[in-house]
């Protein structure tokens, strides 16, 4: 491993696992962490879970797995290129989205809605419950037992109740202080992947249109760039062309503008960067573009109604599948009846949904409620 800088974490400055193992022989704890999640199931899971587009409406669209390998290797570019832990960053991305749901940001939604009054759903959480504990693949222990750092960075976000109840795990949210700065860089590299692809998606898909896109600063520039110095090329070659020239430019302004924030704040150690203000970050011109494109895609894709009616049958599967298991729970299979008997059946059944591929979820909706399913 290169050196690191001496705010990075480290397997020395790490707080460790829950339960104490033995050191690994080959690898640093965070490679251990990073092969873990690689092996896990709801790992596996992702390539069957929607981005924006339902798997099954074209085999290109991305995937909660893709997304999550693009989000690790600009992760891994940037955190090397600052001196930073790139197998703790390479780990955390990889890990980001293990708990979501079927059908991205609407079965999230919709799950959400369902457990209101059962202390709600949150993918972030639910990617720490699976990390903790519902993966079963260890002798020794239940979940991954992954390092405190890595468990820390999974967790983006939590409301001050919720992080009472994490104990050391949510203290940085009570008292106002920052993840590492791996786990910060992981997530502007998510926000740089989804952007970016989301737009291509996009294109593919014929939601959104290249004359549409002119109005955004961050494409047209780089579009404009692209066509100067390749007139001859077209069509997906093209888009592939500046959507690069697009990530490449905003990883460029996240490195010089995280340069120029940690040398003003000087940190030596972990504990400073703990306590120092937001220290990976884009610039303002930078904020003020993904802003505009944020806005752009919010309006233009996940508003379009053919997303709108994916998504409204998405939320229409996930309020009946929930509806139906609490109500029976000898509808759940086995492993999961066992759980509700320790945990509450509305929690077991939003563990069983959200570890739901879509067409596994649309499957078992057919099962439920087709009469052809007899």
């Amino acid at each position: 491993m290169p050196d690191l800088a001496s705010y990075a974490v480290s397997d020395g400055s790490s707080r460790g696992r829950m339960l104490a193992e033995p050191r690994p022989k080959v690898r640093s704890e965070f490679q251990r962490d990073r092969d873990r999640i690689v092996h896990s199931t709801a790992f596996r899971r992702l390539e069957y879970k929607t981005q924006v587009f339902v798997n099954h409406e074209g085999d290109l669209f991305r995937t909660r797995l893709t997304h999550s390998i693009e989000v690790a290797q600009i992760a891994r570019t940037v955190a090397r290129a600052l001196e930073l832990n790139d197998d703790l960053a390479e780990a955390i991305a990889l890990a980001h989205d293990l708990g979501h749901t079927p059908f991205g940001h609407a079965g999230q939604d919709a799950l959400n809605e369902c457990m209101q009054r059962h202390g709600g759903f949150e993918h972030n959480l639910q990617s720490l419950r699976i990390v903790d504990r519902l993966e079963e693949r260890y002798g020794a222990f239940d979940g991954l037992n992954l390092m405190f750092e890595t468990r820390e960075g999974i967790l983006k976000h939590c409301s001050p109740a919720r992080a009472r109840e994490l104990g050391d795990l949510g203290r940085r949210f009570i008292d106002g202080q920052r993840p590492s700065l791996e786990a910060q860089i992981c997530n502007l590299a998510d926000e740089i992947a989804y952007n970016n692809h989301d737009v291509d998606d996009g294109l593919r898909s014929g939601v959104l249109s290249l004359e549409q896109l002119q109005d955004v600063s961050l494409f047209a520039r780089h579009a404009a760039e692209v066509s100067a110095e390749f007139p001859s090329i077209a069509g997906r070659r093209r888009v592939h062309e500046t959507i690069r020239r697009m990530i490449d430019a905003q990883v460029t302004d996240l490195l010089a503008e995280s340069v120029r924030r940690i040398a003003a704040a000087a940190p030596s150690t972990l504990e400073d960067v703990r306590r120092a203000p937001e220290l990976i970050g884009f610039s303002v011109a930078m904020t003020e573009e993904n802003r505009a494109l944020k806005g752009f895609l919010r309006e233009h894709l996940y508003r379009h109604y053919e997303v709108l009616r994916m998504t409204a049958k998405a939320r229409r599967v996930i309020h009946d599948l929930f509806g139906a298991f609490v109500a029976d729970p000898r509808l759940l299979p086995p492993q999961y009846q066992a759980m509700a008997a320790t945990e509450t059946i509305e929690r077991t059944t939003a563990d069983y949904i959200a570890g739901m591929t879509d067409r596994y979820s649309m499957r078992e909706h057919r099962r439920l409620f087709a009469v052809s399913e007899f």
